[in-house]
């Protein structure tokens, strides 16, 4: 009777424990946890969505997980991330807010008390679609050292330019002369 009290405490400790992650296998989906002084054989994390519709956030070495095991046993166990830490601490003390921080310093913010989404600490972004992109807005400011559009260009509205030189083909617009310039109602020659 001792034994079987045992095993099934055994069993009912098991059925929910935290461990870190020790190892984590990217191409199977798999990851190692060391719960006490014992560590997992490779099973796989739980996401937000695995059907039609699917999410990728493999955890990290270190990052600590709760392992959730059917009746028990660890052989039928998987990974519930995450546990924040002391080397892993919240990105925010917001409320509301939502944050995501990335190890190269990305970072990604919504604040519903400021209505902002902010993203920042990131080399590149490329948006693709295939039909169309709008973007409504009562203002839009671009602050680069360069902005270069590779295409055709259409204003429906005027344009208001300062601060610099205005080229067309090489012909800065404001600062040209024309050649065959005559008097009166005559059309001068093109720019110089």
């Amino acid at each position: 009777m001792n034994a079987q009290l045992t095993e099934i405490m055994r069993l009912i400790t098991n059925l929910i424990r935290t461990g870190t992650v020790t190892e984590v296998d990217r191409e199977n989906w798999l990851c190692r946890v060391k719960v006490g002084e014992l560590e997992t054989n490779w099973i796989n994390w739980l996401t937000l969505r695995a059907g039609g519709a699917r999410t990728w956030w493999c955890p990290s070495p270190d990052e600590q997980v709760v392992v959730l095991s059917m009746g028990g046993n660890l052989e039928t166990a998987f990974v519930l991330p995450a546990i924040y830490s002391n080397q892993f601490a919240p990105p925010s003390d917001s409320v509301d807010g939502c944050v995501t921080e990335y190890p190269d310093g990305g970072w990604f913010e919504y604040e519903p008390a400021t209505g902002r989404w902010h993203v920042r600490g990131i080399k590149s972004m490329v948006i693709e679609a295939a039909d169309n992109i709008t973007l409504k807005t009562g203002e839009f400011v671009v602050e680069a050292d360069t902005t270069r559009i590779n295409s055709e260009v259409v204003i429906n509205g005027g344009v208001t330019q300062s601060g610099g030189a205005m080229s067309s083909n090489g012909v800065v617009m404001d600062k040209h002369g024309h050649t065959g310039v005559k008097s009166g109602g005559d059309t001068s020659g093109g720019p110089v």
